[in-house]
């Protein structure tokens, strides 16, 4: 990622905030974040490579913000696959963070449940994934080492065979999980499916889907996972199960319903956070 002046100093916001600790909302989950003036907003526009995102609940701009007074820094909004973006736009943020100094990134997004005992309006932390989007941030990354070395992705020359054994945290899941069984809040764990999108599943994906170990099914988060493992930042992430897979229910699914049940759901996250992140 070769930073403009204008891209340089937007990057300079970030890192005088000392963060450690990032979080990426999801659909419907921006009032998860506390309020902040203006002065503590960064919007996506003040870096050429971050693309701005275009559907509804996705505000694009990262929020400079304290919860429990540790400093993070919370994108509100991403950019997805099916918005005509590629794997390396999609991850732009990612990288951003990543060089902004960011160690902990905490990823969530909205998320259909497939496992019929995961209700909607309940949280799942993710354990692992299945990347379903027929493409990786990582692909061609290697030819693109001389422009974005300021970001520290570069691979000298080689593709990245990253490890994924781990892509998930457990020392953080661990800790989430302490503190949900403490707070009582229900907290389930499982794998996600990661796909194109925009359209929904059909019944028959869903229950292809369910045949390959998925619980949950989305339209993101995957990539971002990816990228942020390749650049050694540890990640957790979770969905706010939103609805049931298409099959599941006699409901007909839509984007509505998605951002109103993340909004419900908003505060018990505010809440798991405020107790569970990690200070570093």
């Amino acid at each position: 990622m070769n930073l403009a002046d204008k891209d340089n100093d937007a990057l300079n916001k970030l890192r005088s905030w000392h963060s450690q600790t990032a979080i990426i909302l999801g659909s419907g989950l921006s009032s998860i974040v506390p309020n902040a003036g203006d002065k503590e907003i960064v919007p996506y526009a003040e870096f050429g490579e971050i693309p701005q995102p275009s559907v509804p609940g996705h505000a694009g701009r990262f929020v400079l913000a304290k919860i429990e007074n540790v400093p993070v820094i919370v994108a509100q909004g991403r950019v997805h696959l099916y918005e005509a973006w590629n794997a390396r736009q999609v991850t732009a943020s990612i990288r951003v963070l990543a060089a902004a100094g960011v160690k902990n990134l905490v990823v969530t997004n909205a998320a259909g449940s497939i496992n019929p005992k995961f209700r909607p309006g309940t949280w799942m932390m993710i354990s692992d994934h299945l990347n379903l989007t027929g493409t990786s941030p990582l692909a061609g990354a290697a030819r693109l080492d001389g422009e974005e070395a300021t970001a520290g992705v570069a691979s000298k020359g080689n593709p990245q065979f990253i490890d994924l054994t781990e892509a998930y945290s457990r020392r953080l899941r661990e800790r989430f999980a302490r503190v949900a069984a403490k707070e009582g809040i229900a907290l389930h764990e499982g794998v996600y499916a990661g796909l194109l999108g925009p359209q929904y599943e059909t019944p028959a994906e869903v229950r292809m889907l369910q045949r390959l170990g998925a619980d949950a099914v989305g339209m993101s988060t995957v990539l971002e996972v990816i990228q942020a493992r390749a650049l050694e930042v540890e990640v957790v992430a979770f969905s706010c199960l939103t609805n049931l897979g298409a099959g599941l229910s006699d409901s007909q699914l839509s984007h509505e319903e998605v951002l109103q049940t993340g909004q419900g759901a908003a505060a018990v996250f505010s809440r798991l956070l405020s107790s569970a992140l990690p200070e570093g």
